[in-house]
């Protein structure tokens, strides 16, 4: 018994022992395995790296392999290949290929492929490839190629470039290539409304189809009907309408009971073009030949008279001593009105200077009479409890001094006034020798001839660049929106080719106060330059008859005697539209009608 004893005490000493020795290593083992990745599994103790690759662990298990170098903290379970260098904190799992550089925090989830960069904070989850920039947040899904885009509050995006958004449940979509990123929010009742990336509205489309285009401040500059009605608002309130109707006749509105209408006809086996300008209650007509060019057809004016021998050349030349000359402007209110922007010659050089400042003098006058018939209509439909039909005129520009018509830009208009006297008195002679000659190519459609001879228009004449706006436009800038240009304005043509789109780049020379700023570069249509160029031509004419009126009078220098009989220009005769007054009445009708659809449609969905 006594033998016995010992042994039990040395062998329980010996179990004491090994149980002492175990416990150590098992709290070991448990804490690698809490701390290794999330239970990841390792079937051997990390050895050095191979190929030159350095690793440094603490606490963690790394494999690294390619010549990558990677530090890992807190226990994280990070892989390398490839050369790529990461870093983990906070027990994120990341995993990295083909050299691409991630870091991850507070928990999130990141995969990169291709070189991306990622960066991930507050549990969201950002994927980049191919360049591509993207973010989530708040459970919101996003696919973006090449394009950056943000959603929030758990809208799904779709994104080829532009940025779309949606709230308050309201169902929205997006084209890819949305103007300046700007988003499309369609509404319950069928209409849409689209911004750009400053939240700037840039149109607005009614459930019929009608479309308008908003200014940068912020109001309807352009409404384009489904029939193929064209409204412009001018910054100044007034208002032009352009229809063209199923015949191909047109109706242009400048104002209530100002305007034309526009009809085809054919005189002598060639094709003409009659328009019928109704102002003050009065109607007279003006005819234009047909010109093709580039797929299309426009209108060349013909002038209705030619002027005797001599005078064209007394209109071109020069006065010798200057002249002064009163045109009793003093009064009127448009010239109070324009005094920021318009400021007549002192003295007189030359006829072409004089015909300069009628010319302006018309287009301010006929601008001012645009302005206060739209103010008229303003304040009539606002006492009668209507919708106002467009933003007031602005109060006008009496307080700039600096006068917006430089010398160099009347110069320029000198220069095309100048020009054109030339022009006309060269198509006097030909038409004189050979009357068949002026006339441009004839209309395809109305003749036997397949293939009209091409006639480049006036407008792109290299040696003609300046134009003055006759009817108001509202051009697009690169942001959207659209800036407005006023009949007086000033464009110069910089360049000699269109587009296929038949536009060019025009600089604005001069412009009135709110319109589009000088300075400022867009493209215009050819057809409308060439319809500036024709109005030129027409302020030319009514100009050289008050000029032959005035001539030998008030100090102005005589014309050469019998130089101021003018004869008929057969080319240039056409008859007044009886129903032109009727149908202007009409079309002005029909826009005030899709005006106040568009505002519906404006601010439908939009709370107060």
């Amino acid at each position: 018994m006594k033998l016995l004893h010992p042994g039990r005490n040395i062998a329980g000493t010996c179990i004491v022992f090994l149980i002492l020795l175990m416990v150590p290593s098992f709290a070991w083992g448990q804490k690698n395995k809490s701390s290794g990745g999330g239970g990841s599994h390792a079937s051997a103790p990390a050895k050095s790296s191979s190929g030159g690759s350095h690793a440094n662990t603490s606490g963690g298990k790394t494999t690294t392999a390619g010549g990558s170098h990677t530090t890992t903290a807190g226990g994280s379970h990070t892989t390398t290949a490839g050369g790529s260098h990461t870093t983990t904190a906070g027990g994120s799992k990341t995993t990295t290929a083909g050299g691409s550089h991630t870091t991850t925090a507070g928990g999130s989830h990141t995969t990169t492929a291709g070189g991306a960069k990622t960066t991930t904070a507050g549990g969201a989850k950002t994927t980049t490839a191919g360049g591509a920039k993207t973010t989530t947040a708040g459970g919101a899904k996003t696919t973006a190629g090449g394009s950056k885009t943000g959603t929030t509050g758990g809208a799904k995006t779709t994104a080829g470039g532009s940025k779309t958004g949606s709230t308050g449940g309201t169902k929205s979509a997006s084209t890819g290539g949305t103007k300046g990123g700007g988003k499309t929010v369609t509404t319950a009742h069928g209409n849409t409304r689209s911004t750009n990336s400053s939240g700037k509205t840039t149109s607005v489309s009614t459930k019929s189809g009608t479309k308008a285009n908003f200014g940068s401040n912020g109001k309807v500059s352009s409404i384009h009907t489904k029939n193929g009605t064209t409204i412009n608002h001018g910054a100044n309130g007034s208002r032009t309408v352009s229809s063209r109707r199923a015949d191909g006749s047109r109706v242009v509105s400048t104002g209530r009971g100002r305007g034309y209408t526009e009809h085809n006809f054919s005189r002598g086996g060639r094709n003409f073009t009659s328009r019928t300008y109704y102002r003050g209650g009065h109607a007279y007509a003006r005819a234009y030949g047909r010109g093709y060019w580039h797929g299309g057809y426009y209108n060349h004016y013909y002038p209705g008279r030619f002027w005797g021998g001599g005078y064209y050349g007394w209109a071109y030349g020069g006065w010798g001593p200057g002249i002064g000359w009163g045109w009793g402007w003093g009064g009127a209110p448009w010239f109070g009105y324009y005094g920021y922007f318009f400021n007549p010659y002192p003295v007189y050089a030359a006829p072409a200077f004089w015909l300069t400042d009628y010319l302006i003098s018309q287009n301010l006058q006929a601008a001012y009479a645009a302005q206060a018939a739209a103010n008229a209509t303003v304040a009539a439909n606002a006492s009668a409890g209507g919708d106002p039909g467009g933003a007031p005129a602005d109060s006008g520009g009496g307080a700039q001094s600096a006068v917006v018509l430089t010398p160099e830009v009347k110069q320029a208009i000198a220069d095309e006034v100048k020009a054109e006297i030339a022009a006309e008195r060269d198509a006097a002679a030909a038409q004189a020798s050979a009357p068949a000659a002026a006339a441009p190519a004839a209309d395809s459609s109305q003749s036997a001839s397949a293939t009209p001879a091409e006639v480049p228009p006036d407008a792109l004449n290299p040696n003609l660049r300046t134009f003055i706006v006759a009817d108001t436009l509202n051009p697009q800038l690169a942001d959207g929106t659209e800036c407005s240009l006023s009949q007086g304005d000033v464009l110069t043509r910089i360049d000699d080719t269109p587009d296929a789109n038949q536009n060019v780049k025009v600089l604005v020379s001069g412009s009135q106060k709110g319109d589009c700023s000088s300075g400022t570069q867009f493209s215009v249509a050819v057809n409308d330059l060439q319809e500036m160029h024709n109005h030129f031509r027409e302020q030319i004419d009514d100009g050289l008859g008050e000029l032959a009126k005035n001539q030998g009078k008030n100090g102005m220098p005589a014309a050469p005697a019998g130089s101021t009989v003018s004869k008929v220009n057969p080319d240039g005769v056409a008859q007044v539209d009886p129903n032109a007054a009727a149908d202007l009445a009409k079309q002005q009708q029909e826009a005030d009608a899709a005006e106040k659809e568009v505002q519906v449609a404006a601010n439908d969905g939009v709370s107060n």
